[in-house]
This record gives C-alpha cells, sequence and structure tokens, in this order.
C-alpha cells in the first residue's frame, strides 16, 4: 500500500510543495542571510511600506519589519508546533486505535469508550481553556506559555480521531491471510501488531500525519488570534495576530496579514492532495492506478470492432 501510496499523482504533488515549505523551515537562516533582512530587524526609514519600497520584497510592518523575513522565520515556528502536535496526536491515536482494532474485547471497548468521550467534546475549546489557564498561572508579566507546552496540548486533544481511524483499518487487516499465519506460527501479540499490522498501515499514517501538521498550525494560528501567545516566537499565527492588533485589516495593509495567511493555505492544500490521494489508494472505487491500461484496452476493441465492420462490408 505504501508504495502505491507514493505513485500516486496527487500524493506526489502534495508531498513536494509541503517539502518546500519544510525546507523553507530548515534552511530560513541560510534564506535570511542571503536575502539580507532579519525577522526582528527595524528599519526606521522603511514603516508600514508596501511591497518592493526600501528593498523589501514583501513590504514592512507598523514596526519596520521585513514581512519576507517574518514569513520564512514564521515557517519554523508554524511547523514546529504543528509537527509536534501532530507526533504526539499520531502516536497515540496510532498504538491505541491498532491495539484496540487488533486486540478486541475488554481493551477495545474501553478505548472506543474513551475515544467517544474525546471525539463528542470540541477539541479546540477544551485546548483553549487549558492554554488559557497555564498563561494565566504565569501571571501578568509572563511572556507567553512556549510553543513546546501549546504543542503539547494541542496533540493532547487531537488523538481520538486518528485512534478510530486506525481501529477501523485494523479490523480490516485483522483476519487477512497474513495476520492468520503470522497468529499460527507462534508470533507475540505486540510483535504481530508492531511487525505485520503497523507496516501496512504506513502510507494511511503518513497521510494522517500531515493532516495533524495542518491542524496543529491552524490550532496555533486559532489560539494566538484568541490571545493565547507562544512566548515570542515567531509563526504565521502570531504574524495574522500582530496585523489585526495593529489595524492593518481596517488600515488596507494587506501586504501584513495575507502572506501568512497565503503559507497556511498552501500547507492546507498540499495536506488535502495527499489525503485525496490517500482515498484513491485506499478506495478501489475511486482507485485511478489503471486508467491508461483502460485507455489502451478500449482503444483495441474500437479498433476491433472497426476492422470487423470493414470485413463484413
Amino acid at each position: 500500500m505504501f508504495t502505491g501510496f507514493l505513485r500516486n499523482r496527487r500524493v506526489q504533488f502534495g508531498l513536494i510543495v509541503f517539502g518546500l515549505c519544510a525546507a523553507v523551515a530548515v534552511f530560513g537562516d541560510v534564506i535570511l542571510e542571503v536575502y539580507g533582512f532579519g525577522p526582528l530587524e527595524v528599519d526606521y526609514d522603511s514603516i508600514a511600506t508596501p511591497p518592493g519600497v526600501g528593498g523589501h520584497a514583501l513590504g514592512t510592518t507598523v514596526s519596520g519589519q521585513d514581512v519576507l523575513a517574518q514569513l520564512v522565520s514564521g515557517a519554523r515556528g508554524s511547523l514546529a508546533v504543528g509537527s509536534l502536535s501532530a507526533l504526539l496526536a499520531c502516536s497515540i491515536g496510532a498504538v491505541l486505535g491498532v491495539s484496540a482494532g487488533y486486540l478486541g474485547g475488554i481493551f477495545d471497548t474501553v478505548v472506543t469508550a474513551i475515544t467517544n468521550v474525546f471525539i463528542t467534546i470540541p477539541s479546540f475549546a477544551l485546548t483553549l481553556i487549558a492554554a488559557g489557564y497555564i498563561s494565566a498561572a504565569g501571571g501578568p508579566g509572563s511572556a507567553g506559555m512556549g510553543w513546546v507546552l501549546m504543542a503539547f496540548l494541542i496533540g493532547i486533544f487531537e488523538w481520538p480521531g486518528m485512534a478510530r481511524y486506525m481501529r477501523a483499518q485494523t479490523l480490516t487487516l485483522r483476519g487477512r491471510d497474513f495476520s492468520m499465519a503470522t497468529r499460527l506460527l507462534g508470533e507475540s501479540t505486540w510483535r504481530l501488531i508492531f511487525s505485520e499490522i503497523m507496516p501496512h498501515l504506513l502510507g494511511i499514517i503518513s497521510a494522517r500525519f500531515l493532516a495533524a501538521i495542518m491542524a496543529g498550525i491552524l490550532a496555533e494560528a486559532g489560539l494566538n488570534f484568541l490571545g493565547v501567545s507562544t512566548g515570542g516566537v515567531i509563526s504565521w499565527g502570531t504574524m495574522i495576530t500582530n496585523a489585526q492588533n495593529q489595524g492593518a485589516l481596517t488600515l488596507g495593509w494587506w501586504w501584513w496579514f495575507l502572506p501568512p495567511g497565503l503559507a497556511i493555505a498552501v500547507i492546507g492544500t498540499a495536506t488535502a492532495f495527499v489525503n485525496f490521494g490517500l482515498d484513491e489508494v485506499t478506495n478501489p472505487k475511486l482507485r485511478t492506478g489503471n486508467e491508461k491500461a483502460v485507455r489502451r484496452f478500449l482503444t483495441g476493441q474500437r479498433k476491433a470492432a472497426r476492422a470487423l465492420e470493414r470485413t463484413a462490408a
């Protein structure tokens, strides 16, 4: 399944776009060094200037800071929060979902009940309440709750969807021939789960991981917009929040809030393409891997029918 997953064109496009964004986050310092402006560097001669003025490709903020430099630096902050929260959510969800689906019995009943309880409660509301209490505990002079703690809170409330999805997929694999043969050979249950079942779900886990990264980025941006900061860490969410607080939306400074919004949209589009490709691989009704073979077959049938018509004539 994993090989077919990577051969899907939608998956390839999504992974390329996501890889480019990840490369910007990883090599952001090198990019900014070549660009010549830092994210916190203030240009007093260019205050809230539009793109192209004073050598600033995407303009500056009301504080004279370069928007492109903050956009590049913010990629690291947003992807760090999204990746850490996704790693936590997918790890908990995959382990619990696969274990519950394979073991069944009381363990499956308990895990399913806990998952259903968490799913019925809005995860973002829980995250906002918990983050608000933690930020308030730091006192009036607190700079924020920190991006690691924010990622932990986002991930700890995002695992139920992953667990339910993995449980459903495991139920389809539990009765397969390879699973029953391995069980008859006397392999331990946990080795069977992690060595046989998990590898067959690797493509699904990868796609869900990318989707969880997107969910983490959106949650981080939403929390920042609602006043829960990440303690001075630049991210796309903090850029949008600062633009809104400084009146960029009402004053028409579109170059301040539009780039981070588009960056989040690009990440969302990439993860959407990966999920579309996953649906095509796992759903036989949507599978398009043999389109060329079908076209060749239909073309051959038409040619054979025309040849028979000429022979009959």
